[in-house]
């Protein structure tokens, strides 16, 4: 009796067999998401999504478009109107936010011996070299200042993601996407997480600032969907990374097996869940990053002679 396979060599096919299917069923329909709370422009800033399926499932994705998602905006911060800017109270710029209230004692040194005129809030800090702290100064002034509105925090939100420079997963497989790498059909085949990072799997924490003000968002990554490219859906966390001692064993958490051989196109679909709070706001944003790899699937053939 000999062994052959069609697609790969005798060593190829023992380093296959080393692989089981744990196949994912798709998840249920959900109830799409919420608004449960506008801002003063009538933007949705915090949504809610019903829990629908069972534990481990990724919850289904809120609608796209603005204002959908508390998705901030991607244009960068229009500023404060003309004429308006920080100013200096005791040696440090900040911005004026507006009239104190309660008004101090005259009594209080803020008021610098005067009597007319007011005393007036100024806000700094947030962003400041590592702080991200903010302080209200007060300061007296014979007239109102202009004061500018405050920045948007959903575009705060947007600077913040930024910084964290998001990525997809690096995808780990067995068998490996790699030129004389095959597996076998009926063999199992693992997937899993390589080396996450915080920029690839989370929690990463950013904040971003403008004008004193500082909103800070965490992303984290909910799951990943793989798509085997043969019209099957795998939906895992992290999976196991595999081994060559496992042998034939299959995944434990996340796995796939293949009935037909050919080439395969496999996505991993990271689904990122970013929350952000700031200026007395909060929202939930949700981002999809993939990354591909093409898998060998070959069939072995016992011939006798």
């Amino acid at each position: 009796m000999l062994t052959r396979l069609r697609g790969g060599t005798i060593a190829a096919v023992l380093a296959a067999a080393l692989l089981s299917a744990v196949m994912s069923a798709p998840a249920a329909n959900a109830a799409p998401p919420k608004c449960q709370s506008y801002d003063v422009r009538g933007r949705c800033v915090i949504w809610v999504t019903p829990p629908t399926g069972p534990p481990g499932t990724r919850p289904p994705t809120p609608p796209t478009g603005p204002p959908a998602k508390g998705d901030p905006p991607k244009q960068p911060i229009s500023g404060p109107p003309a004429g308006v800017g920080p100013i200096t109270v005791n040696g440090v710029q900040c911005w004026p936010i507006g009239k104190s209230n309660p008004q101090p004692p005259k009594s209080d040194p803020v008021w610098k011996g005067h009597t007319d005129g007011a005393i007036y809030d100024c806000l700094w800090g947030g962003g400041f070299g590592r702080s991200l702290a903010t302080m209200t100064l007060k300061y007296w002034a014979a007239t109102a200042p202009a004061v500018a509105p405050p920045p948007d925090p959903r575009v705060l939100a947007q600077q913040a993601i930024r910084a964290m420079n998001l990525q997809a997963v690096a995808m780990g497989l067995a068998p490996e996407p790699t030129a004389g790498s095959v597996g076998l059909v009926g063999m199992p085949n693992w997937m899993w997480v390589k080396q996450p990072a915080p920029n690839t799997w989370g929690p990463i924490t950013k904040s971003a600032s403008a004008q004193g003000y500082t909103v800070t968002a965490t992303a984290t990554v909910s799951d990943v969907v793989w798509d085997m490219g043969d019209g099957q859906t795998v939906t895992c966390q992290q999976g196991t990374p595999y081994v060559m001692s496992y042998g034939k064993q299959k995944s434990p958490t996340c796995g796939h097996t293949y009935t037909r051989q050919g080439t395969y196109a496999v996505t991993a679909t990271s689904h990122w869940v970013i929350n952000w709070s700031g200026i007395g706001q909060a929202g939930t944003i949700t981002m999809d990053l993939n990354r591909r790899a093409t898998v060998q699937i070959g069939e072995a053939q016992v011939l006798t002679q």
